[in-house]
């Protein structure tokens, strides 16, 4: 019966010496390839049919095989731990698409009824929303962050407004925003790149600008902007 048609020579210098001499390369010394005194060859004609040949080769493959297996978990581990992320929210007000960490985020929900609160100091308190039975204050990240309110909105039926339920010093608020895409897992070294870009000079509470999807994405620094809403009270 024929075996594997393998050439072992190429397999050989993939291997260290250790390997090799495991395995007796009779074709090499007696073989076809060597003084051709092999008994075997009048059957098989060449060494590659023989039944030693094939072992040899599936012993060389296996030891190999093992080799390849014991590296690659290291390698692997080594690429993982060298791209770090960092989870972001995705959403949009009017046409502009921000990012906001996650961290300071506690739910997305829902578009709500805002009911407005007589005697307001703040121009971005819009008024307080009922969100599962508590009322929690809501405030305008247009009036925040100083956004054209001009701003064409899309009328696709399968774009939903949604509410950002934000963690902050003082309680939970709410903010309206037009559309949520989701929360993405972006390259720490993107976000920091952008963060020492400066480009975030001329936009208030932004770390920067990086270009995402074919979008422009506007990075949010969730420490200024939760001082920002915590002045919104004041």
């Amino acid at each position: 019966m024929s075996g594997p048609r393998i050439d072992l020579s190429l397999i050989d210098l993939n291997l260290n010496q250790e390997d090799a001499g495991a395995v007796d390369d009779c074709w090499n010394r007696i073989g076809i390839h060597g003084t051709r005194a092999c008994p075997l060859l009048a059957e098989h004609i060449h060494c590659r049919n023989c039944a030693v040949y094939s072992a040899a080769a599936t012993r060389l493959l296996d030891r190999y095989s093992l080799a390849r297996e014991h590296e690659l978990p290291t390698r692997s581990s080594e690429a993982y731990q060298e791209i770090k992320t960092r989870s972001i929210l995705v959403f949009r007000l009017g046409e502009e698409w921000l990012g906001m960490p996650t961290r300071c985020l506690v739910e997305v929900a829902p578009l709500q009824t805002i009911h407005s609160v007589p005697h307001q100091r703040s121009r971005a308190l819009l008024g307080v929303a009922n969100v599962r039975g508590a009322l929690v204050a809501c405030l305008s990240l247009v009036e925040l962050l100083g956004l054209d309110t001009a701003q064409v909105v899309s009328q696709s039926a399968r774009i939903m407004p949604r509410m950002l339920i934000i963690a902050a010093n003082e309680g939970p608020v709410v903010v309206p925003v037009d559309e949520v895409d989701g929360i993405h897992a972006m390259d720490q070294r993107v976000l920091d790149s952008a963060s020492s870009s400066g480009q975030q000079a001329n936009a208030k509470y932004t770390r920067g600008v990086i270009q995402w999807k074919a979008r422009s994405l506007r990075l949010l620094d969730e420490d200024q902007l939760l001082s920002a809403v915590k002045r919104s009270f004041s």
